[in-house]
């Protein structure tokens, strides 16, 4: 683990300092016997490394940058048989698991091509690293997220719609507001009724409906004025069956005002029989043979999106945590070991 204590006490938060987790990373792999490539986009560092032979291609992708956290977080705490500190479970207690997974099958007679990549920006929209990664045809047969998913395999993730409304009003003296149109009040009538939107309240085997989140308001200036005009930042995390001009459409069918797209984020939706997740799940039995190996979503988004946007399937599977991106967030740190003994097996079962 000493390695993953490492990894943990450089505060990976900007491009600089995640390139020395990348740095420290290669060099460790290097020691042991793995020759891999850093890859530099303006000013961010990957990390690519293969090994086995030609055939089908296995990708086990993991992110070294962390959200902010104080400094104390950044000092790793071991007690009661987990590892507390800023990036213990999301995500470097998984990419660790893939590292050591990764010399252990260099030394083993792999049926596979086996490619570890390690990104610098998943936190902040993967554009430098995973993104570019694919771009430069860094690509297989099935990817492997090592995100924290207490060791069951995550098969879907919603997908992004965020979006700014502005609605305009009419201003008039704060004491006489008959005399005006409140824009405020008319942005709440148009949150209503996007978030009452059929639509957006379909739901599916893993999800109830989809999330709408008033995440940002501008409107008004001073107390004794109506406001003219009112501006929702919402952010919309929709179930992965939907389609977002479909979504869009509706909103925009509704809403009393001008809707401007910030961004727009596929959902991951893989399908349950794919037979290398049962072929994981196979896996997680053999190395946890008392485990209930449970099919899983999540609500957040990851990598993974970029590979199934291509058609490549992919899910998150990492080890057991809680409370990422909060004051505890911790792995347990058997399950670091288990992860990394479930890919190897998966790896040498993959063809």
């Amino acid at each position: 683990m000493n390695i993953l204590h490492e990894l943990i006490r450089i505060k990976s938060i900007d491009p600089a300092r995640t390139g020395k987790a990348i740095e420290l990373a290669a060099a460790y792999l290097k020691e042991n016997g793995i020759s891999g490539e850093i890859i530099e986009n303006e000013g961010y560092k990957s990390y690519v490394a293969v090994v086995g032979k030609d055939g089908k291609t296995l990708i086990l992708n993991g992110h070294l940058d962390v959200v902010s956290g104080k400094d104390p977080q950044f000092e790793p705490v071991e007690e009661a048989g987990k590892l507390i500190a800023r990036g213990s479970a999301d995500m470097k207690g998984g990419c660790v698991a893939m590292m050591e997974a990764l010399i252990k099958l260099s030394k083993m007679d792999l049926p596979c091509r086996l490619m570890l990549q390690l990104v610098p920006d998943e936190e902040t929209g993967g554009k430098y690293g995973t993104a570019h990664l694919i771009k430069k045809g860094y690509v297989g047969d099935f990817v492997i997220c090592t995100e924290p998913t207490n060791l069951n395999p995550s098969i879907q993730a919603k997908g992004i719609v965020r979006i700014d409304v502005e609605t305009l009003g009419v201003s008039a003296h704060g004491s006489r507001p008959w005399e005006g149109v409140n824009a405020i009040e008319k942005a709440m009538e148009n949150y209503a009724r996007i978030e009452a939107l059929p639509i957006l309240n379909e739901g599916s085997d893993f999800y109830e409906r989809s999330s709408v989140n008033l995440a940002l308001i501008r409107g008004g200036d001073i107390y004794n004025r109506v406001p003219d005009s009112c501006t929702m930042g919402i952010d919309i995390r929709f179930v992965p069956h939907l389609d977002h001009e479909e979504i869009l459409k509706e909103i925009r069918r509704v809403v009393d005002g001008e809707v401007s797209v910030v961004a727009i984020e596929p959902g991951v939706n893989v399908q349950p029989d794919n037979p290398y997740v049962q072929r994981l799940k196979q896996s997680v039995s053999r190395i946890l043979p008392g485990k209930d190996v449970l099919l899983a979503a999540q609500h957040g988004g990851s990598d993974a999106r970029f590979f199934t946007g291509l058609g490549i399937p992919a899910v998150e599977f990492g080890p057991v945590g809680d409370f990422w991106h909060g004051d505890g967030e911790y792995v347990e740190i058997d399950s670091v070991k288990q992860l990394e003994d479930i890919l190897i097996d998966f790896a040498l079962n993959f063809k």
